[in-house]
């Protein structure tokens, strides 16, 4: 990649060696790319030298490519063809394209009928889901600093049967090795309630969950609204438990995605709030997304990634869960496991700006 560049920027630096006549930008184009580049300052020099500009060099422009890094050669010849250029016409000012209008928000009443629908939606959830297998992909890392310096802990694929509403985790692999070992021999942060209850929990109306407008999203190139909001710890049903010995409930807050066209939840947040101070687990945070699976002959809204986050003191820890392969339950129903699957790319669960 790095010889490209180069054999572009010679290419560049032909046509600039020629009497042909350039722009302003066009000039400070050719010195910002040859910079960036490294090319010396007499490099530079030598080619500016033969170049003729077809408007006026000012004084402004050449300060702001000092800040680049200019050499005193290629400082000097750039005055020259200021005082050489000073009878030609100005460079047009640039006009900014207007940005476009702010997508006004949903009145009062249609976000109280968007959470209604939600909140029904939410209390269903797991009652509208078929019986199924998927592949669950957890990536667990480590960070003793706390500066997010992120280390590779392990990779564990498991099986995930879905029947009769309840969840059943079986340990395949291990760092690629097939195991034995019981799931929950693992050990470290996990998470549970993917599969509707931490949604459920959330909109249940004895939670008392205040929400209130955010802001347009664009998820999985799927309009959203995205709406705060806030479980206070008397109403939470959040458990953050530490090696399975010490166990809380505490308040939370955080976004909801949800569909504008189905009003179906495509994203959820959630961050602890009030932790006691003598707990081990000073922070903890839950992203997960949803995205639609084919089942059978249907589409479903199923989990696609869940991102756990969790701090001891200076310790980070976090779990990325992925969740692939889903197909239908059945005595034939199988998951052949040879390697684990390559990570989701970002962008299938980063918000893009409102379109």
């Amino acid at each position: 990649m790095r010889l490209r560049l180069l054999l572009a920027a010679f290419v560049v630096c032909l046509c600039f060696a020629s009497d042909q006549t350039y722009t302003v930008d066009q000039l400070t184009a050719f010195i910002r790319s040859s910079i960036q580049l490294k090319y010396s300052d007499k490099q530079i020099a030598a080619f500016l030298s033969k170049v003729k500009l077809s408007q006026s060099l000012d004084d402004r422009t050449i300060e702001d490519l000092q800040g680049n890094g200019l050499g005193p050669k290629t400082l000097q010849v750039l005055h020259e063809l200021r005082d050489s250029s000073a009878g030609l016409s100005k460079p047009q000012p640039k006009i900014a394209k207007p940005a476009a209008p702010p997508i006004p928000p949903p009145s009062s009443e249609e976000q109280g009928r968007i959470l209604e629908e939600v909140r029904e939606y939410a209390m269903n959830y797991s009652k509208s889901l078929p019986d199924f297998i998927c592949t669950q992909v957890v990536r667990r890392y480590y960070d003793p600093s706390g500066q997010e310096s992120w280390r590779m802990e392990d990779t564990v694929t498991a099986r995930l049967t879905y029947f009769e509403q309840k969840e059943n985790y079986k340990l395949v692999m291990v760092n690629n090795q097939m195991t034995d070992r019981p799931y929950e021999s693992l050990g470290g942060a996990s998470s549970q309630g993917e599969f509707g209850s931490l949604l459920r929990a959330s909109m249940e109306p004895k939670t008392h969950t205040r929400f209130e407008w955010d802001h347009w999203a664009t998820l999985r190139g799927r309009r959203a609204y995205v709406f705060a909001y806030r479980v206070a710890q008397l109403n939470s049903e959040w458990h953050i438990n530490w090696q399975r010995e010490q166990d809380i409930v505490t308040g939370y807050h955080g976004l909801l995605y949800v569909d504008k066209a189905t009003t179906t939840v495509l994203k959820i947040t959630l961050e602890a709030e009030d932790i006691p101070a003598a707990f081990p687990v000073q922070e903890a945070r839950t992203t997960l997304d949803y995205d639609f699976q084919r089942i059978g002959d249907r589409d479903y809204l199923l989990p696609l990634k869940a991102v756990v986050r969790m701090r001891h003191s200076h310790f980070l820890t976090k779990n990325e869960m992925e969740f692939r392969l889903y197909r239908k339950f059945s005595a034939e129903a199988a998951i052949t496991f040879d390697t684990t699957p390559d990570a989701l790319p970002d962008d299938k669960t980063k918000e893009q700006p409102p379109k």
